[in-house]
C-alpha cells in the first residue's frame, strides 16, 4: 500500500527529494510486480495447455484482474511525460505494446477543423493550402434496440371476394418477441462472455429496455430447441471421427455418452 502524500508546501528540499525517491522507488517495485505476474500467467498458461483444470481456469482469470487493476493504477499514477526531440528514452519505463494500425474496413468519419479567420491575422494577407495535419481515434457507438415492424396488406377480390395477403415471415421461436440478432447477442453473451442472464437483464434495463431474466430463459431454451437439428449434426460428424481429442473436463463429461470410451 502506498504511503499518503505529505504536506508538500512543509516540505525543505531535502524531504522533497526524498519523497520522489520513495515515489520512484514505489513505482519500480509496482513494476516488478505487474512483470511478475505477467510470467506466472504465462507458466499457467503453459500448464493449463496440457489436461485442463478448472481450477487453473480460476487462477489465471483472478490474476488477469489483478494485473488489470495494478495496470490501470500505474497508468494513474505514472502519466507519460512529454519527451523532447533528441532525448533518449528511460530505460526504466515499462515497455508498451505497439500500437496497431486502425482496420482499414472501420467506417470512418472526417471531422474538419479549419482556422476561423478569412485572412492572415498579422498582415491581413489572403490565406492558401499549405497542407494538413491528420489524425484518428477510435470511437464506440454502443449498441441500440430497434423494433422491426412487420405489415402485411390484405387484399380483397372485386369479384369473388378472395382474401390475399402474404404468410408471416418465420421466427426462431414461434410467437417470440426476439429477432436473430438479439437471440445470438444473448447466446454469445452468456455462453462466451459468462454474463449471466440477471446481469443482461439490468444492461438493457439501462437502455429502457425491461427484459425479465425469465423472458430471457425463455430465449435461451426456444433457441436450444431451434438449434438442436445443428448440433446433433455436429455430434454427429465429430463422433464419426477415429480419434478424438479433449480436455479431461471434456472426457467426463462424455463419459456417460459413451464418447469417453473413445481413444484419448
Amino acid at each position: 500500500m502506498e504511503s499518503p502524500l505529505p504536506d508538500l508546501d512543509t516540505l525543505d528540499i531535502e524531504a522533497l527529494k526524498a519523497l520522489v525517491l520513495t515515489k520512484q522507488s514505489e513505482l519500480d517495485s509496482r513494476r516488478t510486480e505487474i512483470e511478475s505476474l505477467k510470467l506466472l500467467i504465462l507458466k499457467l498458461k503453459r500448464m493449463q495447455f496440457g489436461p485442463r483444470s478448472e481450477r487453473f481456469s480460476r487462477d489465471i482469470a483472478q490474476l488477469e484482474l489483478q494485473l488489470e487493476d495494478l495496470e490501470a493504477g500505474q497508468a494513474a499514477a505514472e502519466p507519460l511525460p512529454a519527451q523532447p526531440a533528441g532525448a533518449v528514452p528511460n530505460e526504466k519505463a515499462p515497455r508498451k505494446p505497439a500500437r496497431r494500425r486502425l482496420p482499414a474496413e472501420l467506417p470512418r468519419e472526417t471531422e474538419t477543423i479549419a482556422p476561423q479567420q478569412e485572412a492572415c491575422p498579422d498582415c491581413g494577407g489572403a490565406l492558401r493550402h499549405l497542407g494538413e495535419d491528420v489524425s484518428e481515434t477510435l470511437e464506440y457507438v454502443p449498441a441500440r434496440f430497434k423494433v422491426i415492424r412487420t405489415v402485411r396488406p390484405k387484399l380483397s377480390c372485386a369479384c369473388c371476394s378472395r382474401i390475399l395477403q402474404e404468410p408471416a415471415p418465420s421466427r426462431p421461436i414461434d410467437r417470440g418477441l426476439a429477432g436473430p440478432g438479439l437471440l445470438a447477442h444473448v447466446l454469445v453473451a452468456k455462453y462466451a462472455d459468462h454474463l449471466p442472464l440477471y446481469r443482461q437483464s439490468e444492461i438493457y434495463a439501462r437502455e429502457g429496455v425491461e427484459l425479465d431474466r425469465s423472458t430471457l430463459a425463455d430465449w435461451v431454451g426456444g433457441a436450444s430447441r431451434t438449434l438442436q437439428p445443428l448440433v446433433d449434426a455436429l455430434k454427429k460428424y465429430v463422433l464419426s471421427a477415429e480419434k478424438l481429442h479433449g480436455g479431461e473436463a471434456a472426457w467426463r463429461r462424455c463419459a456417460g455418452t459413451g464418447a469417453g470410451a473413445r481413444q484419448r
